[in-house]
This record gives structure tokens, sequence and C-alpha cells, in this order.
């Protein structure tokens, strides 16, 4: 009898956990995403063209959505760790440092892969990484560092008041939570009471 109420114990964990990562999965996945659509609308407003150029916006829908995942990959082989122990500000940039290499590293793969699904060969996708390309690229890279930047610290911040607690602060009634209550310097004013007649 306690075998199948275990079973169900654990299929419900299970389930619990899986909804939990869906939802974290989809949070960084829409953040991600506007920031590589943003990213695509630089690049177009740097190239001067007169519409906007969706094939970009497409891959900044494949980058968020593969991005997203290998995010939730590195933060579970604990990446960009490394400064845990200090102010939030260092594991925040550091952070930002690491996934934001890591995501110049898929650009160019994907420059690259784009150039060879176009016909050309991989020497030449390799080639098209030219001086203009790599200031493209550097500029990219910069502008993601900045743009994860609120993402990180959301997401320390969250780790270290709790996450229920950081949503309750900033979707939540005030009044839920102790932590970030302003203080009133105004002293109360006692409502008058009717006079007795």
């Amino acid at each position: 009898m306690a075998e199948p109420t275990v079973l169900s114990e654990r299929a419900r964990n299970l389930k619990q956990r899986g909804l939990l990562e869906f939802k974290k999965f989809m949070a960084i996945f829409l953040y991600l995403w506007v920031v590589f659509a943003l990213l695509s609308i630089h690049e177009t407003i740097i190239r001067a063209q007169h519409g906007l150029d969706y094939e970009a916006h497409t891959f900044a829908v494949i980058n968020a959505f593969i991005f997203a995942k290998v995010l939730l990959v590195g933060e579970h082989f604990r990446l960009g760790t490394r400064f845990k122990h200090k102010p939030l500000i260092y594991p925040v940039l550091y952070k930002c440092l690491v996934f934001s290499v890591l995501l110049t590293g898929f650009h160019i793969v994907e420059k690259i892969v784009a150039g060879v699904i176009g016909g050309e060969t991989l020497s030449q996708g390799l080639a098209n990484v030219d001086g203009r390309t790599l200031i493209s690229i550097v500029s990219m890279s910069t502008l993601a560092f900045v743009m994860l930047i609120p993402f990180f610290a959301f997401r320390e911040l969250g780790q270290l008041i709790g996450q229920e607690e950081l949503r309750s602060l900033f979707l939540g009634h005030r009044g839920m939570s102790d932590v970030g209550k302003p203080v009133s310097t105004v002293p109360k004013i006692e409502e008058r009471k009717p006079l007795a007649k």
C-alpha cells in the first residue's frame, strides 16, 4: 500500500520540478529574446537597411531558445560561480562576462553556419569573419554584456533573498513582504474621534 503512495509522491515532485524548470526556461527565453531582438535591430540600424532584417530576427528567436538552454545547463554545472561569496556586483559582472563570451562564440559559429547554409564552404565562412565582422561581434558582445547585467542581478538577488520574496517585491503587494518596505518618517495621525455631546 505504501509503494503506490511513494510513487505518486515522486511523480508529483517530478512534475513540480519539471514545471519549475519550464517556468525558469521561459523567463530566460523571453528575456534573451528581447536582448537578441534588440541586438538584431541594432545590427539592422548599423547596416542602414530600409526595412527590418527578418532573417536576423528569426536568428534572434533561435538564439534565444538555444542560449536559454545553454544558460540553464551552465547554471546546472555552476558556470560563472567563481565569486559567489563576494559582494553581489562581482558574481553579476563575472557571469555577464562569462556568458557574453559564450554568446560571442555562438554568434561566430552562427555566422559560419549561415554562410555554409547559404552555399559557402567552411573556409569561406571562416574568412567572412573579417575586420568589419569582428567590430560587429565586439559591439554585439559589449551590448550583450550590458544587457545581461539586470538579468543576472535579478537572478543573484533572487538566490540571495529567495525567488518568491523577489517576485513578491516586484509583482505582488508591497504589504506581503517585510523586506524592502519603506520606513515612514512621518508620524501617523490618529483619526479624530467624534466629541461626545
